[in-house]
């Protein structure tokens, strides 16, 4: 018999998709080469946090943007730089187990947006310590979890 916590996992997960499926389809924003090839800015030491942008090119600050708008709550925090590595601070309402699933729907919204290119999705716990890692491989089209 599945129990609730499975199904609760396995909505999660595919609401995720869903959700980042269509928007990305619908109104992701494509990257020009002269995106990926900026600089990102240096920051100082009297910047604080909350200060920090989403991306350092313009095609990443909207996709930060739109991960944390989109997340309906569970993604606190979210960033992109060279246009091929995400990072987000996940909501304490993450589950363990959910972590995963919602790490695989980033990389497939991540890869519509950013194609052609190896990239990373780190996964940070609300205290923002690293708890995943996850790399697709564009020659390959796999993804690896560490």
């Amino acid at each position: 018999m599945i129990s609730l916590e499975q199904i609760r996992k396995t909505a999660i997960a595919g609401i995720l998709i869903v959700i980042l499926t269509l928007t990305t389809a619908c109104g992701g924003a494509t990257v020009s080469q002269a995106d990926r090839t900026t600089n990102p800015p240096v920051i100082g030491r009297d910047v604080t946090y909350s200060e920090l942008e989403r991306g350092n090119t313009p095609g990443g600050q909207t996709f930060g943007d739109w991960v944390v708008q989109t997340s309906r709550g569970l993604i606190k925090d979210a960033y992109v730089r060279d246009n091929n590595k995400l990072g987000v601070v996940i909501a304490r309402e993450v589950r363990p187990n959910e972590v995963r699933p919602l790490a695989k729907s980033l990389v497939q919204g991540f890869r519509k947006n950013f194609p052609n290119q190896d990239l990373t999705v780190l996964v940070y716990g609300p205290d923002k310590k690293l708890i995943l890692t996850t790399q697709y491989d564009v020659q390959t089209n796999q993804v690896k979890y560490s």
